[in-house]
């Protein structure tokens, strides 16, 4: 239509009250909430690329992807309870949007393909599409919270995952050295195609 709208909004944050990209340590624990990749299969979903998948299924998929569910609480409680040292929104792909925290950060990591957050309704839909596990890994859309947590933290996170119903997920660990590796079962380095979607 000829109508376009566009809003920029402003605002301070108190100081030592914001959980920025800068902020990771070496040792720190990487945390996902929800599950991964279900609103880039949604979008497969509704493109027709995906045949033969079952109607909870799909119906799933579609809704995470035109309705996302923004982890605004979530935020808010890892920061008033001191649970996370930086944290970012997974809108590019999980690797992408790691990415950016490890630049900023100036730091590394390790992720466990085998510990993703992966729902049913995600599998039977890379099981439909031939892809591999780790295609979720650039898939964007999510709009989960990645977030770091300093090492031991992992029963009170649990604890909050409860009070939210909501899962949180440990899919890695901070490291010294930078970069990116993403691990199979066996500890072996996975290949990563694309991290995801690239603006500029």
């Amino acid at each position: 239509g000829p109508m376009t709208l566009s809003l920029t909004a402003f605002g301070e944050v108190a100081g030592g009250r914001v959980l920025d990209r800068g902020s990771l340590r070496p040792g720190d624990d990487l945390y996902l909430s929800g599950g991964l990749g279900e609103a880039w299969l949604g979008l497969r979903v509704l493109r027709g690329e995906v045949d033969g998948l079952p109607d909870p299924a799909r119906d799933r998929l579609v809704e995470r992807y035109r309705c996302p569910l923004p982890r605004v609480s979530l935020g808010q409680a890892l920061l008033a309870e001191g649970l996370a040292s930086a944290a970012l929104d997974v809108s590019d792909g999980l690797a992408q949007d790691l990415g950016h925290l490890l630049t900023a950060s100036g730091v590394g990591a390790d992720i466990q393909l085998e510990s993703l957050p992966v729902s049913a309704s995600a599998r039977a839909a890379l099981d439909l599409l031939g892809e591999a596990p780790e295609a979720l890994l650039s898939g964007g859309d999510d709009y989960e919270l990645l977030f770091a947590s300093a090492p031991g933290r992992g029963p009170e996170i649990a604890s909050l995952a409860d009070r939210l119903s909501l899962p949180l997920t440990r899919i890695g660990q901070v490291r010294a050295a930078r970069g990116l590796t993403v691990q199979d079962a066996k500890g072996e380095p996975v290949d990563l195609q694309t991290l995801g979607w690239t603006h500029f």
